[in-house]
């Protein structure tokens, strides 16, 4: 199974891809967001970052025209 991401988790989706083993981690990008990517390299889970420029334009976009948006779900 692989767990595939535009973004790097939050921690809440880091830790339900260990509870449920998944082996494989493809981010798309973590340029705008860093989650908590070390628990992943700590459990053993390989991790991909593909430092996508699409993906990094896509988020920063979103992230300008919706700050209040992405400070709800962030907890900023």
């Amino acid at each position: 199974m692989t767990l595939v991401s535009t973004l790097s988790p939050c921690i809440m989706c880091t830790g339900t891809a260990l509870l449920y083993r998944i082996p494989l981690v493809v981010i798309g990008e973590h340029r705008n967001f860093l989650g908590a990517e070390d628990l992943f390299s700590e459990r053993g889970v390989h991790l991909v970052v593909l430092d996508d420029a699409e993906c990094i334009e896509i988020m920063a976009n979103f992230v300008r025209q919706h700050p209040d948006l992405w400070n709800e779900d962030i907890g900023r």
